[in-house]
């Protein structure tokens, strides 16, 4: 049974989550502290951790900054509608998606299924087989990335996308067709998911010889993995 921590202040709101979730078939545990996600992530108690942003005794900030120093552990947000900062710092910090608040237990549910098959799959059309370009390594049957001889820490959604551009090296996708591909669905106008992901994967690789990123972008069109 998959494991989820529900971390938010609204008591009304949590229980009513916490009935759905586990009449969806999850284990559904709950705290009103965003420390108790930093100790669930640790000590990897749980598969998956919903965090509410704004909480009066740690936020949901500063809790994924803590947790992404220790753990991969899949982490969706629960924002303030209209909160474009908020979302956008939350991605930027390792989150693997948002929903808006005040949301629907149903949607929040298909969220936490999404997520999970990104984690737990290769992306579309992927086999299990090694895949290398360059000095990329990646292993889909493991989920793991070695770069440059060295483990690559990355999110389970920075993982995909990662794979989905390694497996077209060289070519320029396009966002939809990367939004298609790892995530199973068409990418939605205003959607920039896609974007701060990538920019964060990007960050991690670091830079070529000549100074630029090994993620090509160009604007209006997608990403292309540069290769050696």
């Amino acid at each position: 049974m998959t494991k989820v921590l529900l971390i938010d202040d609204d008591v009304e709101l949590t229980t009513l989550l916490q009935e759905y979730l586990t009449e969806e078939g999850y284990d559904v545990a709950t705290d009103t502290d965003g420390r108790a996600a930093i100790a669930a992530a640790a000590g990897n108690t749980v598969d998956i951790i919903v965090l509410d942003i704004m909480m009066p005794r740690m936020n949901g900030i500063e809790a994924l900054q803590r947790i992404r120093k220790l753990s991969q552990i899949p982490v969706l947000m629960l924002t303030a509608r209209g909160d474009d900062i908020d979302r956008i710092s939350g991605l930027n910090l390792g989150a693997d998606d948002y929903v808006p608040k005040p949301c629907s237990p149903g949607e929040l549910a298909a969220r936490l299924r999404a997520i999970l098959r990104r984690v737990h799959q290769p992306a579309s059309g992927a086999s299990t087989d090694v895949l290398e370009v360059g000095r990329l390594v990646i292993f889909p049957g493991k989920r793991t990335v070695e770069w440059r001889g060295e483990a690559l820490e990355l999110t389970g959604t920075e993982f995909t996308l990662l794979e989905v551009l390694a497996r077209n090296a060289g070519q320029l996708v396009s966002k939809q067709d990367i939004s298609k591909q790892a995530f199973g669905k068409p990418l939605t106008p205003f959607d920039r998911r896609i974007d701060v992901h990538i920019s964060s994967v990007r960050q991690k690789l670091g830079l070529r010889a000549d100074g630029q990123p090994w993620i090509r972008s160009v604007r209006g069109q997608g990403y292309q993995l540069l290769v050696e």
